[in-house]
């Protein structure tokens, strides 16, 4: 009760821990971090890269598939946990519990007592069409927001005696994994070599500069995983560098996954206008309940018939209770869902809606994916602003050779799949060594 009282007022953060504070003290709940997988990052932390990739019965090559394929079904696909969507029975009676069906339900099986059918099946009604518009909308918005999201995946460089791309739920304990500019860090691992490499990892220490990382190995001072110069973890990302590391662990044992499971045991914070609703309904509820002893007593005890004052009460509380707002609210806001959905919009929560209609500016930074995402290379020129061969000739070998993030405009020279051939990059070319793009 305390935590809706401090929820509903917005004033929740004041009481609350980083659920990371509560895995590294202790404090946590029981999907906290067991204290085996930090101690086990924390001895790969203090062992050359050699030792760890023995203790972890991998190879600087990294895995055979054989070996990855048996150890992913030993120990789970590379997955945290996250609210998924809510079974259909529990989805429904979610939609019927609100104050309003609440108090309509009352007022209906009070009607049903003194065999008045007539308002007990309108107000039935009510609470039946209230909830059949409702429900089918949300739960269709569901699961086309899960199907939305089984469409998107992200991949990991791994070394499996030959370089390849996997998904990150095929990520296993004892992969080699290749880190460059812009790649998500698909585990918590130990680094195993790295150049120039930095991280960002704000999402799990709060940090705003990226943190420097290396190989070399730490002299063991410390309990804090997360202040070793030689661990990475799940959740960040490369800001610059390249490196290659030794997963340790995957899923839920990761930072990250516990983190994720400490936040899908969290409560939904309602909507603004859920708030608004329920809190109309639990007034015309704590009206009702003043307002209908009084009337039956006063009715009672003067006129001495009780039963007439029974259903002058009864009649009363009905008035009071608008039996179509459920159905009018809920009716207005599936239709909104209709329109947004004709604009490719999924609502997932009717209750939602009313939040975008009161916007009045939106803003957001997403030019490129609104866009094409594309920059096309349309000339190749020299200082004098002729055009040369061997820039374009200088600007593929960059773009080809680098290991960092292959932005836009890199993609714009690779483009020309005729180059490599010209070229001859095999026979006239190799990497001694680079600057990484920062």
């Amino acid at each position: 009760m305390f935590s809706r009282f401090l929820r509903q007022r917005r004033r929740l953060r004041h009481f609350a821990r980083h659920p990371l504070q509560d895995m590294l003290s202790g404090w946590g709940e029981a999907r906290a971090l067991p204290s085996p997988a930090t101690q086990d990052l924390l001895r790969l932390a203090q062992e050359d890269p050699a030792s760890a990739l023995q203790r972890l019965h991998s190879r600087a090559e990294g895995l055979s598939p054989r070996e990855a394929a048996a150890r992913l079904g030993r120990v789970g696909p590379n997955r945290v946990e996250h609210a998924g969507p809510l079974p259909w029975w529990r989805h429904l009676g979610h939609c019927l519990v609100d104050p309003f069906n609440l108090l309509l339900a009352a007022l209906a099986l009070v009607s049903w007592f003194p065999h008045d059918l007539t308002a007990t099946i309108v107000i039935t009604c009510m609470v039946a069409l209230s909830t059949a518009l409702r429900f089918p909308q949300e739960h269709r918005s569901s699961r086309t927001a899960e199907g939305l999201l089984a469409l998107v995946g992200n991949t990991a460089t791994v070394m499996r005696q030959t370089r390849r791309e996997v998904p990150l739920q095929k990520v296993v304990p004892g992969d080699v994994v290749l880190l460059s500019a812009g790649d998500m860090v698909p585990a918590d691992g130990r680094v195993l070599t790295a150049r120039d490499l930095f991280i960002a990892q704000a999402a799990l220490t709060g940090e705003s500069l990226p943190v420097e990382k290396s190989a070399e190995r730490t002299a063991g001072d410390g309990a804090d995983p997360l202040s070793q110069t030689n661990l990475v973890f799940m959740g960040t990302n490369v800001v610059s560098g390249t490196a290659t590391m030794l997963v340790v662990h995957t899923g839920t044992r990761t930072f990250f996954g516990a983190l994720a499971a400490h936040s899908t045991a969290t409560l939904e914070t309602p909507y603004a206008f859920q708030t608004g609703v329920n809190s109309v309904g639990w007034l015309l509820i704590r009206f009702a309940a003043v307002m209908v002893p009084v009337v039956l007593l006063v009715n009672g005890l003067t006129k001495g018939d009780w039963v007439a004052a029974f259903f002058f009460a009864l009649a009363v509380a009905v008035g009071l209770t608008p039996e179509m707002l459920p159905m009018i609210v809920t009716a207005t806001l599936a239709r909104g869902a209709v329109n947004l959905a004709r604009r490719k919009v999924v609502v997932k929560r009717l209750d939602a809606i009313q939040n975008l209609g009161a916007m009045d500016v939106l803003c957001t930074d997403k030019t490129g994916t609104l866009t094409q995402d594309r920059i096309a290379l349309a000339q190749h020129i020299d200082p004098l602003g002729q055009p040369s061969e061997a820039v374009l000739t200088l600007a593929f070998l960059n773009s080809h050779y680098q290991s960092g993030l292959k932005n836009l405009l890199d993609r714009a020279v690779l483009d020309h799949v005729e180059l490599p051939a010209e070229l001859e990059l095999e026979k006239r070319y190799r990497k001694i060594d680079e600057i990484p793009f920062d």
